[in-house]
């Protein structure tokens, strides 16, 4: 060590003086030569005393300093060493230089072990302190929880002004160690007892109360109470009944896990009871809250949940919890709702807000098929019968959807811009304009998700179970998963929009494909009402020959299907997993559907799943019959439909790693199936 900053100014001061004196003797001399003689003398013997003093003294000085500090290090290091808090000293690689004695206590080590932090605590890693100045970690030992305050510190910063520290520019690292078990447990028996509201309701009340007499419903309504009350009562919940078919629940927070791990088995329980003389099951369907500490948020969180649950064809618990939203339930069968009150009262909202304005603009999913053009051409007669202008947004045209198309060309009557880019839409836009949207409910998914926030009002009809990213504020929604396809809700809608209306054979023939697609061929969810609105076109002049011409596929698109077919991968003895080639075919996607319905044919396949990459994504067709919900496989990767048909878009992934996520959570579905 040497001396430097006010050390080294102190101790070298009566050097520098020197030089003042020197001048001064020389000024002395010009006055008086003996005087000055004097002076140089006593400047001479000053500077050889002050020089011998300095060079004894600044060894002493220094050596004084250390000591010093060896002591006042001697004091604090016993200090850190008798510190209440754990301390601990590691190298830049995450070993142990030294530990205080509460550290040595709470790991047992010893102070002078050079072990690995990581051995420890594995959550403090050697690439974690280095990845950061600072950082705070919660830690567990013993049963107890600690908040590790790790900290780097440079050896220049340990210099001071004195002393000038001659070492390398290294680091070591310091950590404390905060015992915070007590506040983890306040804080989480305070999460514990928050209650948590839900609603339950009963989704087939109507239904079911239809087929009992009056004496036989209330006792099916007893037995639902004496199912409700104890399952929410036996985990320190309160069930208020709101209504005959509604109840009100407020419940512990530290009940939600075990109800979530069972899969809200109140859902099996009621779905279990019979009603006297009556064949129907009753259904629940519940919707919780959980998204915040406030009450009313949770609560807001709950209705949307119920409405999402019943939006999704009830039977089913829906939980909002954060930014996330979890389904429960929901895999057996739905039942054909045979009333079409629902599908009148839309057709009336429809024919308001269609008087209301001019023109609007109809767009369905990206990259459409025939099902969601179908719909388009439904609204574009609609709004025909009221003298209105209606444009369909379609970018792509594939080649199955070529042939319908080229139906609707000018040579055919039809107008010039029926069929207008989504760039155009955006142009012409303005507030004397509407949107409707068909055969989607995802913003993203729609054709321009652009032109969803420029044009109101805004009208949804669709037939797939609505998710998280369901279109919101629409000023009508219909959305209705009990039916097909959106080709038969617009069917009823239109009996019911306008007596008066008429539809060409080459309308009725695009409506009816679109039933025939997402059925294939009447085979997959079909009901009364899907039998009824095809009755309906072919009274309007639907023919099976034209519109089974127009649907034909290509060589290639055969190819490509046959291809997919041929490789298939069968999972599990019952899941079948396959890539539709995208080379030499305009429309990978539709093959890939077709592949997907082909394959539910063989013996044993309970149901597939068939990917293709194409425009820089990657397409999944997901079909089953009725012992396996798909939805809820392609929900996880994104996606959504229903139980039977469901299929999701993939980006940024391979087709090889989006297969081998559906064969994770196959294993994960069958797995929960044996809990």
């Amino acid at each position: 060590m040497k001396p430097r900053g006010r050390l080294k100014a102190y101790i070298t001061l009566p050097v520098w003086l020197t030089i003042l004196f020197a001048a001064l003797a020389v000024w002395v001399c010009f006055l008086n030569r003996m005087a000055g003689l004097l002076c140089v003398i006593f400047v001479a013997v000053y500077f050889v005393i002050v020089l011998l003093v300095y060079r004894r003294s600044s060894r002493y000085v220094t050596n004084e300093m250390v000591d010093f500090a060896m002591r006042y290090g001697t004091v604090q290091r016993k200090i850190l060493n008798e510190f209440e808090i754990p301390f601990a000293i590691l190298d830049q690689s995450a070993r142990f230089l030294w530990m205080n004695q509460k550290f040595c206590e709470l790991t047992g080590k010893d102070k002078h072990s050079n072990a690995s932090i990581a051995s420890i605590f594995p959550a403090i890693t050697k690439d974690r302190i280095a990845s950061s100045e600072q950082l705070n970690l919660q830690v567990t030992k013993d049963e107890k929880v600690y908040r590790a305050s790790v900290r780097k510190v440079a050896f220049p910063e340990m210099a001071d002004d004195n002393l000038e520290l001659e070492s390398p520019d290294q680091t070591i690292i310091l950590i404390y160690l905060f015992d915070e078990t007590l506040k983890e447990q306040y804080e989480q028996e305070q999460q514990d007892m928050q209650m948590v509201p839900a609603l339950v309701y009963i989704d087939n009340y109507d239904e079911v109360m239809e087929t009992l007499e009056e004496v036989d419903q209330s006792q099916l309504l007893a037995l639902v109470d004496q199912t409700v009350n104890p399952y929410f009562a036996t985990r320190g919940g309160i069930v208020k009944k709101t209504e005959e078919d509604k109840y009100f629940v407020v419940f512990p927070h530290k009940y939600l896990d075990e109800m979530t791990e069972t899969g809200f088995s109140l859902l099996e329980d009621v779905q279990s009871l019979k009603a006297y003389g009556g064949e129907m099951t009753v259904t629940l369907s519940i919707g919780i809250g959980d998204v915040s500490t406030e009450y009313m948020k949770n609560y807001s969180s709950a209705r949307m949940a119920i409405d999402l649950a019943l939006g999704r064809g009830g039977n089913q618990a829906v939980l909002k919890s954060g930014d996330k939203t979890y389904y429960y339930g929901g895999g057996a069968r739905q039942k054909d709702r045979t009333t079409r009150v629902k599908a009148r009262v839309k057709a009336t909202a429809l024919r308001e807000i269609m008087i209301s304005r001019d023109k609007f603009f109809v767009m369905g999913h990206h990259i459409a098929d025939v099902d969601s053009l179908g719909a388009a051409i439904g609204i574009y007669c609609a709004a025909r019968q009221l003298g209105k202008n209606a444009q369909i947004v379609l970018d792509t045209v594939t080649t199955s959807l070529r042939p319908f198309v080229e139906c609707f060309s000018p040579q055919n009557g039809y107008p010039d811009d029926l069929f207008i880019s989504s760039d155009k839409a955006l142009e012409m836009a303005d507030m004397s304009s509407a949107l409707i949207v068909a055969d989607t409910n995802r913003a993203n998914y729609t054709a321009c998700p652009e032109l969803i926030g420029k044009v109101r009002p805004l009208v949804v009809f669709d037939h797939h179970r609505p998710g998280d990213e369901v279109i919101r504020n629409a000023d009508l929604s219909y959305i209705e998963p009990y039916a097909s396809s959106a080709c038969e809700m617009i069917a009823e809608v239109l009996q019911y929009f306008d007596e008066d209306i008429h539809l060409s054979h080459t309308e009725a023939d695009v409506l009816y494909a679109g039933i025939l697609l997402d059925t294939n061929n009447f085979v997959t969810k079909t009901g009364v009402r899907t039998f009824e609105a095809a009755a309906y076109l072919r009274r309007c002049g639907a023919e099976t020959s034209r519109v089974r011409n127009l649907m034909r596929n290509s060589m290639a698109d055969y190819k490509a299907r046959a291809d997919a077919i041929r490789h298939a991968e069968v999972y599990r003895d019952s899941f079948a997993i396959s890539v539709c080639p995208a080379d030499n075919i305009e429309s990978p996607t539709v093959a890939c559907a077709q592949a997907a319905n082909e394959l539910l044919n063989i013996i044993g396949i309970k149901a597939s799943f068939v990917l293709t990459a194409y425009d820089n994504k990657v397409y999944v067709s997901a079909r089953s019959v009725d012992e396996i919900n798909v939805q809820r496989i392609m929900e996880r990767l994104g996606g959504g439909g229903h139980t039977t048909s469901a299929g999701a878009q993939l980006t940024g992934v391979t087709v090889d790693r989006a297969a081998q996520e559906i064969k994770r959570m196959i294993d994960e579905m069958l797995e929960g199936d044996k809990k």
